[in-house]
């Protein structure tokens, strides 16, 4: 658990969430460690929640060239056609 979450890829922190929620749910632990275990589902969270929006925009950025296929756009340039 001392690994840092900004390392974690989406799939180890999913995983880690999943875990984490399994051993808050067995209500076998103490006060002081649900805290602990709950805060560090809120930050997996977080961390989840960061990675998909990161994916979202990037699948995003991808349009139409016009000629039947795609081509990645910059994130500034796609945020001015929003605009």
């Amino acid at each position: 658990m001392t690994e840092s979450l900004q390392a974690l890829s989406f799939e180890a922190a999913f995983q880690q969430l999943q875990e984490t929620v399994q051993r808050l749910e067995t209500g076998d632990l103490t006060l002081a460690q649900s805290l602990e275990l709950f805060e560090r589902g809120v930050r997996l969270t977080a961390r989840c929640d960061s990675l998909l929006e990161n994916a979202e925009l990037q699948v995003r950025q991808i349009v139409a060239d016009g000629a039947g296929g795609y081509e990645p756009v910059p994130f500034a340039a796609w945020q001015e056609e929003e605009l």
